[in-house]
């Protein structure tokens, strides 16, 4: 593998890659069953909103220009996984996404060093999960084996799996929230790397609830997702719910919007 570039740079600040939904955003990849009713005009006010959250919340910005070209673009996270002084960028499974890397990896070149996923591997940030000494990587749809390999072997850092070929991206299903706490879709209770962790366990009704984002102690939430907030509120977390309709609609949630480092 090569690296592309060597310039780190190293502070404390928060950052986070968004970029602004295209024009093409309702062409979007999704099987959400109201994928037809995207509204192209209430997702910009929507990213509008999350990206101001980001701001209030102590995160400097980084904002790419809209890429019209990849309807998906808007989802960041996919592109790339950031650990440490070093960045995999990703190579998605959907041949049609494979571009919406090029500019972030242009971004972060200056704060990391680079390096990509190459054939046969296939690697999506939305099946990376990120805990204070190791990573969780899903084997999805859109994730195998080989790309969760050059992973661990890039970012130098224990790379545990779950394996589920039927789902889309492991965040839907389970994240980490702060101090040893989880998110966790029923279904994957017994999940060895998962044992000693603690879980709030989502409701059944709220089954896709688990894809939130913590900036410094604050959980952000879908606005639908009631009964998951409440009981992450109950254990000891702020939160903070956005309305993320449009971006659901495309199966995208949170985390998909930005890159954090």
């Amino acid at each position: 593998m090569i690296v592309h570039s060597n310039r780190v740079v190293r502070d404390l600040t928060t950052r986070a890659i968004v970029r602004t939904p295209g024009r093409n955003f309702k062409r979007c990849i999704s099987d959400h069953p109201l994928h037809h009713t995207v509204n192209v005009s209430i997702a910009l006010e929507q990213h509008k909103k999350y990206c101001q959250t980001l701001q209030d919340l102590g995160v400097d910005l980084i904002e790419l220009e809209p890429d019209d070209t990849h309807p998906d673009s808007c989802f960041v996270e996919d592109t790339v996984v950031v650990h440490g002084d070093r960045a995999m960028i990703t190579r998605m499974a959907k041949e049609s996404r494979r571009g919406e890397s090029d500019k972030v990896e242009e971004v972060l070149s200056q704060f990391k060093q680079i390096n990509r996923v190459v054939e046969s591997g296939t690697l999506e940030g939305g099946d990376v999960i990120h805990f204070p000494d190791s990573l969780l990587c899903g084997i999805t749809k859109r994730t195998n084996h080989a790309g969760a390999d050059q992973l661990q072997q890039w970012l130098n850092v224990p790379v545990h799996r779950i394996e589920d070929p039927t789902i889309m991206h492991i965040k839907s299903h389970v994240t980490y929230l702060d101090r040893g706490i989880i998110l966790l879709n029923p279904r994957y209770l017994g999940s060895p790397f998962l044992e000693s962790l603690t879980k709030i366990v989502l409701p059944p009704e709220e089954s896709h609830s688990a894809n939130t984002l913590t900036i410094d102690g604050v959980v952000i939430m879908s606005s639908r997702h009631n009964k998951t907030s409440r009981l992450v509120r109950e254990a000891g977390f702020d939160v903070l719910q956005l309305e993320m309709s449009e971006f659901e609609k495309c199966d995208g949630a949170l985390t998909c919007l930005s890159i954090i480092f």
